[in-house]
């Protein structure tokens, strides 16, 4: 006959066979689990340095010079050539002129809604419609920001350039830690580019603005939300968005004159966000060329994020 004390003796046990076996399975599941993730970490891994290679045999491929910087913004793994090699910028200067005015803005230097009024002298060649408004238009800062960057009004980056000046835009720079971006002329200004002045920019510059801009460390979340929204407005969609499928997000600037064809940004994919800024300088009649490799180097970059 069994006794009391023995029935809770043998229920223990029970218990304790139970609990020890739902540990190990939980335990077993757990290092599987760890295993996979392990595996699949490796898998991305190859597959990143097989992006590498694709992208430098490209870049060889390439009639002309180019700056390329590519990271990976969940592993922060990245991909550069001549990433620190310095470019004229064209309009890709105005990413950080942009963020020059935020920045402005956060010290109190300028308001956003503050209303600039335009000039006659203010009309610029180039890119934008704002030089065919009425002389006497007023429109905000923020207005400026969002037609410099959507459409790459050339007039509105100069007024902006007028607001802030040189010497600020250059301090601002510096602080905002662009180690070799720069800007000494305004917009279309040929003359002052013939007699030596010109602006510069590199990939790694680039890179660690839009860095700060994703991960909400362009002065504060509200001023890196903000700059976000407006390069998420870029119209001109003819280089990494080109060969992208339908509906993909990208937020970005575009830079084009002469000889010059860049573009960097973000990219949002379910597999992952990407990085990418390509530069290029080149001796060819048109920019046909420049803007094929550049949409080819996002699509590749794209189609990493597809296995996954």
């Amino acid at each position: 006959m069994i006794t009391l004390k023995k029935k809770i003796i043998i229920c223990c046990m029970v218990l304790l066979l139970g609990a020890l076996a739902c540990f190990s399975f939980k335990g077993w599941g757990s290092y599987f689990d760890l295993k996979s993730r392990h595996l699949q970490l490796e898998k991305r891994r190859i597959a990143w340095k097989i992006l590498d290679g694709q992208i430098r045999e490209a870049s060889h491929g390439f009639t002309g010079e180019v700056g390329i910087f590519i990271e990976d913004l969940t592993s922060r793994w990245q991909i550069g050539i001549n990433q620190d090699r310095l470019f004229p910028s064209a309009s890709l200067v105005k990413i950080p002129i942009m963020a020059a005015c935020f920045y402005a803005a956060n010290e109190g230097k300028v308001k956003l809604n503050e209303v600039l009024i335009f000039k006659a002298q203010d009309k610029s060649l180039g890119s934008g419609k704002l030089k065919e408004a009425p002389v006497g238009t007023r429109l905000s800062i923020n207005k400026l920001i969002e037609l410099m960057i959507s459409e790459s009004d050339n007039t509105a980056a100069n007024m902006l350039i007028e607001r802030l000046g040189f010497d600020y835009l250059n301090s601002c720079f510096k602080r905002l830690g662009l180690k070799d971006t720069n800007i000494c002329r305004e917009m279309m200004d040929f003359k002052s580019r013939k007699d030596g002045r010109e602006n510069f920019i590199t990939a790694s510059d680039l890179t660690l603005l839009l860095e700060n801009i994703y991960y909400g460390k362009l002065i504060n979340r509200s001023y890196s939300e903000m700059g976000l929204e407006c390069l998420k407005k870029q119209k001109i969609r003819d280089r990494i968005p080109k060969r992208l499928p339908s509906g993909t997000q990208t937020a970005h600037k575009t830079g084009l004159e002469r000889g010059l064809c860049h573009d960097a940004g973000i990219v949002f994919t379910p597999g992952g966000d990407f990085l990418i800024c390509v530069l290029t300088q080149h001796r060819q009649k048109t920019a046909k060329s420049a803007k094929a490799f550049i949409a080819g180097v996002a699509l590749k970059t794209y189609d990493y994020y597809q296995g996954f």
